[in-house]
């Protein structure tokens, strides 16, 4: 064991330690573990918000969207073939669909929404995963099925079985006695929580083949939605596809299509800095003024080491071991308590949201290791870099010095 790890040890744990120096330095630990259990849950939230968000957005649109500037495309098959051998290294998934804005009837009322046809065979894991009520099941065997938000079924009072009546447009012109609108019955087949108020108020889902008649389209489709598995070049893929694809293809990835969202995340971590310079000064002050009451009460201390022939370089050892104990406990803390406040969080949804304004109705909580490490290590350097200062005023105290404190 070091000399200066030997003495810091006796400093830590001498019971002869004033009460005020006892009282500053547990004020230093609980103010360095208030900071960085603030830190981690304002960046597992902020996580939390924009990996939830994408993951929604991806459920219901994709990574890259391909639509038309004359509303509809035709040729789709031969089309996804072309786009498959553009996009062969990202291992992507094409599914077509056709979607237009409809009026959706019932008994209770009327509402509009978007209706989106989709092929009954492609994957739709993450849609798949938010039906609370029904199945999702788009088979036309049991008449037009329609899969509606839990939203729009709360406002309309529907439930799984329940026969609605969709008005969509013929021909995209308004309505007359010459060009009447094209009307279907629908049963609903399931209802879906997305838990964002834009999903689940105004989407609903259909076949592919029952959107087509509806709309009058034929074969055509409106456009693609295209998941990639490696999206780390999604930017220049979508330009790359603009180029290939030329008009009337329109093509935009996740992050255009959504700006105002992705932006508005963008927005909520701009704080960030202001609360790690927050923490940064409150860690410093802490420290030294933790430091320099020890240093006063250890004074005597101090000098009969440097009596003895103790140098500089480790009266200032002696020191940083006593901030870095200081840090380390409130560190510890720190960790913990942000750990328990985000299982109480996850585990019980102590704080809700509203789902029109956040986009969801839960606080979104991504707990990861990184986050943890991250700021414990910078919590840890600007405590230790913020013990320097008491300890080379420690070091500097001279032997004569000290006997005036005795």
């Amino acid at each position: 064991m070091s000399f200066p790890w030997f003495i810091a040890k006796r400093f830590i744990f001498s019971k002869k330690e004033s009460r005020l120096v006892n009282f500053i330095s547990t004020i230093s630990i609980i103010g360095i573990a208030l900071g960085v259990a603030t830190l981690i849950i304002a960046l597992s939230v902020l996580r939390g918000f924009e990996q939830t968000l994408t993951n929604k957005i991806v459920d219901f649109d994709s990574h890259i969207k391909i639509t038309s500037f004359r509303n509809t495309l035709p040729n789709h098959k031969t089309s996804i073939l072309k786009i498959e051998g553009y996009l062969k290294d990202f291992s992507p998934t094409i599914i077509p669909f056709a979607s237009k804005l409809v009026i959706v009837s019932d008994k209770n009322g009327k509402d509009g929404l978007n209706l989106i046809g989709i092929d009954p065979q492609s994957p739709k894991p993450g849609l798949i995963k938010d039906i609370v009520k029904g199945e999702f099941n788009l088979d036309n065997s049991n008449g037009n099925p329609i899969i509606i938000g839990k939203k729009l079924a709360n406002k309309l009072f529907l439930k799984v079985g329940d026969v609605v009546t969709v008005f969509a447009l013929k021909n995209d012109k308004i309505p007359n006695p010459i060009n009447p609108p094209n009307i279907e019955k629908f049963k609903v087949a399931g209802i879906f929580e997305s838990g964002m108020a834009e999903y689940d108020d105004t989407y609903a889902y259909t076949s592919l083949e029952t959107a087509q008649h509806l709309f009058g389209i034929g074969d055509r489709i409106t456009g693609y939605n295209i998941k990639l598995k490696n999206i780390t070049k999604i930017d220049s893929l979508t330009k790359f596809l603009s180029l290939k694809l030329r008009y009337p293809y329109a093509v935009r990835s996740i992050y255009q299509i959504h700006r105002n969202i992705f932006t508005w995340i963008q927005l909520q971590k701009e704080p960030i800095p202001i609360v790690l310079g927050l923490i940064i000064i409150v860690a410093v002050f802490n420290i030294i003024g933790t430091l320099l009451m020890i240093i006063l009460e250890r004074i005597n201390s101090i000098g009969v080491l440097k009596s003895i022939g103790a140098k500089r370089k480790q009266i200032v050892s002696i020191f940083l071991f006593q901030g870095m104990a200081v840090a380390v406990a409130g560190i510890i803390i720190g960790n913990l308590l942000a750990l328990i406040l985000m299982e109480i969080q996850l585990n019980s949804n102590l704080i809700t949201l509203p789902s029109s304004v956040y986009f969801m109705s839960k606080v979104p909580i991504m707990m990861t290791t990184e986050t943890f490490i991250f700021v414990s290590a910078i919590a840890f350097i600007l405590s230790i870099t913020a013990s320097l200062i008491p300890s080379y005023i420690a070091s500097h105290i001279r032997p004569i010095d000290s006997l005036r404190f005795s």
